[in-house]
């Protein structure tokens, strides 16, 4: 699944998911060691998970940041 970012340096979020287990993440932009960090310390985890720690992180003064969208990119694909 694709999702677009709004509010931070990425652009967009692609990330596999089968079972309710994330399979892989890729952020398109951002920083780039922070943003593989991110995708290597979720790989393999459950989409719930995943929310409960990411959501609502905040990057300096912005209201939102990246693991913060992918929580939101997570969320869009739980309504599905």
């Amino acid at each position: 699944m694709n999702y677009k970012t709004s509010g931070v340096c990425s652009n967009e979020i692609q990330f596999e998911i089968e079972n309710n287990i994330i399979q892989s993440v890729s952020f398109i932009g951002g920083c780039s060691g922070n943003t593989q960090g991110i995708s290597k310390l979720v790989e393999g985890m459950s989409v719930e998970e995943v929310i409960k720690k990411l959501e609502g992180v905040k990057c300096g003064f912005r209201p939102t940041s990246c693991p913060d969208q992918l929580a939101k990119a997570l969320k869009a694909y739980s309504q599905k």
